[in-house]
């Protein structure tokens, strides 16, 4: 059975995060390759912080500390690669 992905944010979130960490070498990419490449990880971390500028005062609660801890998780992990 083919279930219909619903498009929200935190699937936006989650779509950019999982690119940061395959670009980072965390991950495997959809071919099953291991490849790191920091300029794009440090982009799709970027895109992220572009992302909590720009809907600053317009997201609930859950999804404002959902977006931050991602950030935060994903800059740490980047530091130490």
């Amino acid at each position: 059975m083919n279930e219909k992905m619903e498009a929200s944010l935190s699937v936006l979130i989650m779509s950019i995060a999982s690119s940061a960490v395959m670009a980072m070498g965390l991950a495997p990419d959809q071919s099953g390759q291991v490849n790191k490449d920091k300029q794009m990880a440090r982009f799709n971390i970027d895109l992220l912080l572009v992302l909590q500028e720009k809907t600053k005062n317009n997201l609930t609660s859950d999804e404002a500390g959902f977006l931050e801890n991602i950030i935060s998780d994903l800059q740490l992990k980047y530091v130490s690669v």
